[in-house]
C-alpha cells in the first residue's frame, strides 16, 4: 500500500508541471494586451507602456517569463492581479470557500439521491420506475449546466418565487467571515442570538438552486453506475444463498449487496466530485455565485493574466489530487487495485 500511494504522489509532480506549461502558454495565446488594457488612454505614451511592461515583466522572453512564474509558484506566489493590485493566492482563497461549500452540497444532493435510485431500479429491473430512471438519467446527463440553471431559476425563482436568484446571502444579514462556509458561520452563537436561524435559512435557501444545477449531472451518473453495479452484485451466488436462507430483501441488499456495489461507486463519486469543481465556472456564472468560478471568468473577460493562470493552476491541482484520494480509497477497499 505504501507503494502505491507513493507511486501516486510522485505522479503528481509531472501532472502539474504539465497543467502549468500550457496553461501559461495558452494563456499568452488570448487576444489582447493587458498593459493596454490596464492603461486605458495612458498607453498611447510609448514610454509609459514600456515601462509598465517592465514592471509586469512582459519585457522577457517568453521562457524565462515561464521559469520565473513557475519559482514563484513554488514558493506560493502567484503574483498580483493587474485590476485588484492583490494577490492571487489570497484572492483565491476568499472565494475558495464559496466554491467549496457549493459543491460539497452538489455533492450530497447527487449521492444521496443517486444512490437510492439506482439501487431502486435494479431490485425493481425492467420496471416502468427502471425505464423513467434510466431515461431520466440519460437526460439530465445530457443537458447542459447553464441551461439547466436558467430553468430551474425560471421555474422556481421567477414563476413560483420559492428561491432567490442570485447570491449567497440576503443583504438583510450581515454575518461576519469566520470560516467562509455562509452554512457555519450562520450558525456561529452570536449570530444565532441576535438573527436567530433567519440568516442560516437565507443562506440555505440561495444554496438549493445552484446545488441542485450542478449536482444534476453527478447524481445521473451516479444512479446509473449503482444500478449496473447493484445488478452485478445481485446476480452473484452468495446473494441467492442469503435470499435461500431466509432474509428479507431490505437486509440482503443493505448487508450483503451493497456493500460490495459501492467499490466502483466510491470511484465515480470522487471523479463526479472534481467535475463539480470544474462544472463550478458556469454554475458560479448564472446564479451570481461569488466564488473561484466566477472570478475566474471576470478575469478572462479582463486580461487579467496573474488571476487565470492561478485560477487554473489550483483548480487543475484539486482536480488531480481529488482523483489521487480517489485511488487511494479505491486501493484500500479494493486489494486487487495496489496489485
Amino acid at each position: 500500500m505504501f507503494k502505491f500511494m507513493a507511486k501516486r504522489i510522485l505522479d503528481l509532480i509531472p501532472t502539474l508541471f504539465g497543467i502549468s506549461l500550457l496553461s501559461f502558454f495558452i494563456i499568452r495565446m488570448i487576444p489582447g494586451d493587458p498593459v493596454l488594457l490596464l492603461l486605458g488612454e495612458r498607453g498611447a505614451d510609448p514610454a509609459v507602456y514600456e515601462e509598465m511592461k517592465k514592471s509586469m515583466g512582459l519585457d522577457l522572453p517568453i521562457i524565462e517569463q515561464y521559469w520565473v512564474f513557475l519559482k514563484d509558484a513554488f514558493q506560493g506566489d502567484l503574483g498580483e492581479s493587474i485590476i485588484s493590485k492583490r494577490t492571487v493566492v489570497s484572492e483565491f482563497f476568499d472565494r475558495f470557500p464559496a466554491t467549496f461549500e457549493l459543491g460539497i452540497v452538489a455533492l450530497f444532493f447527487a449521492v444521496l439521491s443517486g444512490i437510492p435510485l439506482g439501487i431502486v431500479a435494479a431490485v425493481k429491473r425492467n420496471s416502468f420506475f427502471d425505464y423513467f430512471l434510466m431515461g431520466g438519467s440519460l437526460a439530465g446527463y445530457s443537458m447542459p449546466i447553464f441551461w439547466w440553471g436558467l430553468v430551474l431559476i425560471l421555474i422556481f425563482s421567477v414563476q413560483l418565487g420559492l428561491t432567490p436568484v442570485a447570491g449567497r446571502m440576503s443583504v438583510m444579514f450581515d454575518v461576519d467571515t469566520v470560516t467562509g462556509f455562509m452554512l457555519i458561520d450562520t450558525l456561529m452563537p452570536e449570530i444565532v442570538e441576535e438573527e436567530g436561524f433567519a440568516p442560516f435559512f437565507s443562506a440555505l435557501s440561495h444554496l438549493i438552486l445552484p446545488a441542485i444545477a450542478m449536482g444534476t449531472i453527478p447524481l445521473a451518473s451516479i444512479a446509473r453506475m449503482t444500478r449496473s453495479s447493484m445488478l452485478e452484485v445481485l446476480s452473484e451466488d452468495y446473494i441467492r444463498t442469503a435470499k435461500a436462507k431466509g432474509l428479507s430483501v431490505g437486509r440482503v441488499i443493505a448487508v450483503h449487496a451493497l456493500r460490495n456495489a459501492l467499490i466502483p461507486i466510491v470511484t465515480i463519486i470522487g471523479l463526479m466530485f472534481g467535475s463539480i469543481i470544474t462544472g463550478a465556472i458556469l454554475t458560479e456564472t448564472i446564479f451570481s455565485w461569488p466564488g473561484v468560478g466566477k472570478w475566474f471568468v471576470a478575469s478572462v473577460n479582463a486580461r487579467d493574466y496573474p488571476v487565470i493562470q492561478g485560477a487554473v493552476l489550483f483548480i487543475a491541482t484539486m482536480v488531480v489530487i481529488i482523483n489521487m484520494f480517489v485511488d487511494l480509497i479505491y486501493a484500500f477497499i479494493n486489494p486487487k487495485m495496489r496489485s
